[in-house]
């Protein structure tokens, strides 16, 4: 099942108060819908100075740093290699805060919380990472260090660079997923009835069930090989495009691209749509029926 591209109107930020409020959440229904809104054009005034600046930038060797990453509430910069750090911390900063605002006025229904923003400068192609952290295979999104509780992984991204497309891969949407692989799999069990081994590896970080379950169904995704093997859907997001999605709904790989910004944000249950398309309530129906 391919995850439509909805192309967004370069003029909704001059549209009436009215318009907005509505287009707004047929765009929320879409997204929750697990399609990808599409911008052929940034909406985001990135200047060319900053562009620049980063276009240059190296990121820190090793596992620990996939990206540099922006963090809001400490106003920090982790990843970072190179020399201007000061720099580095405004450039994100001023990124993170245009998209937050953008994501505001395009989705009034959403209740908002900022995660970090990141700039991806490192070619995805033949990237070197372990399975679990690659991003050239088809999963949904979960982070290891911080559960979500329910919330839902919205993302917006920005290709800065300024010949080369960055290429997706779509799968089924996350609906489609579970109910076709989560008791098959034994994790929808797993999560539920967490082992001791389990349950002493989350000691100081402990996890829900719902968290437990679609972290161990990221990886699950990335290590099956029927699943990555079979025929997928490719789009093309060319230099100075935009998109978002919920990542915890649509299944993606990036195959190919250097140089991406990114914002996060977690979108709270109260504003969504379709309350019932969401990742938390698919796994709540399905682990009822487990019962």
């Amino acid at each position: 099942m391919a995850m439509p591209l909805r192309t967004v109107d370069a003029g909704f930020l001059a549209w009436a108060p009215d318009r907005r409020q509505a287009e707004g959440r047929a765009l929320c229904q879409a997204l929750e819908a697990g399609e990808i809104l599409y911008f052929p054009a940034s909406p985001l005034a990135l200047s060319a100075d900053d562009v620049a600046f980063l276009l240059r930038q190296k990121q820190a060797s090793g596992p620990h740093h996939k990206n540099i990453a922006y963090k809001a509430a400490p106003d920090r910069v982790t990843g970072y290699a190179g020399g201007d750090g000061q720099r580095m911390r405004a450039v994100m900063r001023r990124f993170s805060q245009s998209a937050l605002q953008l994501l505001a006025q395009l989705l009034p229904p959403y209740r908002m919380d900022p995660d970090f923003a990141s700039f991806r400068g490192i070619e995805e192609q033949g990237r070197k990472l372990a399975e679990r952290s690659r991003n050239d295979l088809l999963h949904v999104d979960s982070f290891p260090s911080r559960p979500t509780h329910g919330r839902r992984i919205l993302r917006f991204f920005v290709n800065i660079n300024p010949a080369a497309p960055r290429v997706w891969r779509t799968g089924p949407p996350f609906p489609a997923l579970a109910e076709q692989y989560a008791v098959g799999s034994g994790l929808l069990p797993r999560a539920l009835h967490p082992s001791l081994g389990q349950r002493l590896g989350e000691l100081g970080h402990p996890r829900p069930a719902y968290d437990r379950f679609m972290l161990a169904f990221h990886h699950w995704l990335k290590a099956n090989r029927e699943f990555q093997s079979a025929a997928h859907p490719t789009w093309e997001f060319p230099p100075g495009s935009a998109w978002l999605c919920f990542t915890d709904t649509v299944s993606h790989a990036v195959l190919r691209g250097q140089f991406a910004l990114e914002q996060t944000v977690m979108v709270r249950a109260e504003g969504l749509q379709a309350p019932e398309l969401a990742p938390a309530a698919v796994f709540a129906r399905l682990a009822a029926r487990a019962v």
